[in-house]
């Protein structure tokens, strides 16, 4: 170790070091910083910014109001996006969830009556300032946050409606496209658009993860068959809890009659020489 390396890098090399020699083992709390600082002869603000380091790198967790544990794996569990979002099929989200049986529950929260943003407004085809309900869902598998996802639906479609909060009602639970049928809006396709992000100190506390850890966010839009939208979601994937596929349809080639001259003749149908 070079010693004029800034003190916080001195510092995180010492824990790294003693993680990879398990003098702490996996999932188990470290002292508190008070109390490594005064181990190590450092400020807690130097202390700090080693288990930063090591938060980033992906050896430690942060756990809001508890401590700093040497972090446990994860199992990637699979996701697979697909084309068949009908009439009484779950969401994608709810499909995967249901895999884990009583394990895999989700909780929500709805606000009939959200002003669109520009961005959502424009997402939905309708005017910034415009009323939705906003819905945020937070699913769970054995208790443990691994999916965030926030949705919006225009407020002139539902309003009035049994349908009006996702979450209560006769259809509640049930997804976008079961509960417009039920209001006489048939939902054709959807659009979805995933794209890698780095998650927010506020995604991190509510996913139980680090601050700047890999997330797919996929921005999904559905619509109905006049092309109008009915529903937008953003839903936030941690990459260290889920390994995402898609199933696309392949369509069949149709192969063309081979013109007369080229077919082949019954040997009975030959004209004789």
């Amino acid at each position: 170790m070079r010693s004029e390396e800034p003190p916080y890098l001195q510092i995180a090399d010492k824990l790294r070091d003693r993680i990879t020699r398990g003098d702490w083992k996996l999932g188990e709390r470290l002292p508190s910083r008070a109390r490594l600082a005064t181990a190590y002869g450092v400020g807690a603000n130097v202390l700090q910014r080693a288990q930063e380091l090591l938060i980033t790198e992906g050896l430690l967790e942060g756990r809001a109001g508890s401590g700093t544990y040497v972090r446990q794996p994860t199992e990637r569990r699979p996701m697979l996006r697909t084309r068949h979002l009908g009439l009484h099929s779950a969401t994608p989200f709810r499909a995967d969830f249901a895999k884990y049986g009583p394990y895999g529950t989700w909780d929500a929260h709805s606000n009939v009556r959200t002003p669109a943003t520009p961005e959502v407004a424009a997402r939905l085809g309708i005017e910034p300032g415009e009323l939705t309900v906003h819905t945020l869902y937070e699913f769970l598998i054995e208790g443990r946050p691994v999916q965030l996802a926030m949705s919006w639906e225009p407020h002139a479609i539902t309003v009035g409606s049994p349908v009006l909060m996702p979450e209560l009602g006769p259809l509640a639970g049930r997804g976008v496209v079961e509960r417009m049928a039920g209001i006489g809006v048939h939902v054709e396709f959807a659009v979805e658009r995933p794209r890698p992000a780095r998650a927010t100190q506020e995604q991190a506390l509510l996913l139980g993860i680090s601050a700047g850890d890999l997330l797919t966010l996929v921005e999904r839009t559905y619509f109905d068959a006049d092309g109008r939208a009915v529903e937008t979601a953003d839903i936030v994937i941690p990459d260290s809890r889920w390994e995402i596929s898609y199933e696309l349809p392949v369509e069949r080639p149709q192969h063309p009659r081979r013109p007369p001259h080229q077919q082949s003749q019954h040997p009975q149908q030959r004209r004789p020489r």
